[in-house]
């Protein structure tokens, strides 16, 4: 009965997962990641229309890309790509506008220099960084399909050309301009229904072929087994927690009972 009731509780889960499958649209990041991992194309053309440079070529795109600080938070970057220029480009898709917030869009930018540069290299030679937004809904408020930020001298109003730049596309937007389409494409769930070919047939690979929702599925299913092992951690330093606050076991117990290192337990206590 046990076996069997977990084989059901396993279709179900397949059948809900297929579901999703369906609904998916690019402006799901998770979706996003997987139709651009390691596909020049897709993210070309995408690139050529944000920036308004058709002739980019892209030489190399990761997606789930974690940047790591050592001393700080460490950040993890939906799309970096590189372009034959050595234009270092991160996309970032955001449905909710707190998390496209402007100093997250300061920090990526940071964290891209931070990861572009060689102990001992000038720093003449960090690369050009771009850092975009696209988000469901127009953050700004000023009903524009694109916002590209720049740095200036306030009191000449000169560019502070230093390499830079930070755009927000506003996913809201639509008409029959390149861009217009680009954004219906990233909200729009059915392949058939979308402007660019080589969008759609992506996206129609990981939603109808055998392989591609194979692949998709067993995505779904790692992110459900990472998020129960990250429950199950929190539950550990929780505990290990309550403990040390209650201050009558030895930290050796602590960490027996709470399933943590002791070296973590004692991180915890100097904390």
């Amino acid at each position: 009965m046990v076996v069997l009731a977990v084989a059901e509780k396993i279709n179900q889960e397949h059948l809900e997962d297929l579901e999703r499958i369906k609904n998916f649209r690019l402006m799901d990041d998770d979706f996003l990641t997987k139709c651009f991992e390691k596909d020049t194309v897709c993210t070309q053309l995408v690139l050529r229309i944000i920036l308004n440079k058709p002739d980019l070529v892209v030489l190399d795109v990761r997606t789930q890309v974690f940047v790591a600080n050592l001393l700080k938070r460490s950040v993890k970057l939906d799309i970096v790509a590189t372009d034959s220029e050595g234009r270092r480009i991160n996309v970032e898709v955001q449905r909710e506008d707190r998390g496209a917030g402007r100093r997250r869009a300061r920090y990526n930018a940071s964290m891209m220099d931070s990861s572009s540069l060689e102990k001992g290299t000038d720093f003449e030679e960090l690369p050009e960084v771009y850092v975009i937004f696209i988000t469901g809904n127009d953050v700004m408020g000023k009903n524009q399909p694109l916002y590209q930020v720049e740095r200036c001298i306030l009191e000449t109003g000169e560019r502070f050309d230093d390499g830079s730049h930070i755009l927000y596309v506003n996913g809201a937007y639509r008409d029959e301009t390149p861009l217009g389409k680009l954004m219906h494409d990233f909200a729009c769930p059915e392949p058939e229904k979308m402007y660019y070919d080589e969008l759609s047939q992506r996206v129609r690979f990981f939603k109808e072929s055998k392989e591609g929702v194979t692949t998709m599925c067993k995505a779904m299913e790692d992110m459900r087994e990472k998020s129960l092992k990250e429950g199950e951690r929190k539950n550990m330093i929780d505990t290990a927690k309550r403990m040390l606050l209650l201050g009558r076991y030895a930290l050796e117990e602590i960490a027996d009972i709470s399933g943590l290192p002791l070296e973590e337990v004692l991180q915890l206590k100097q904390a």
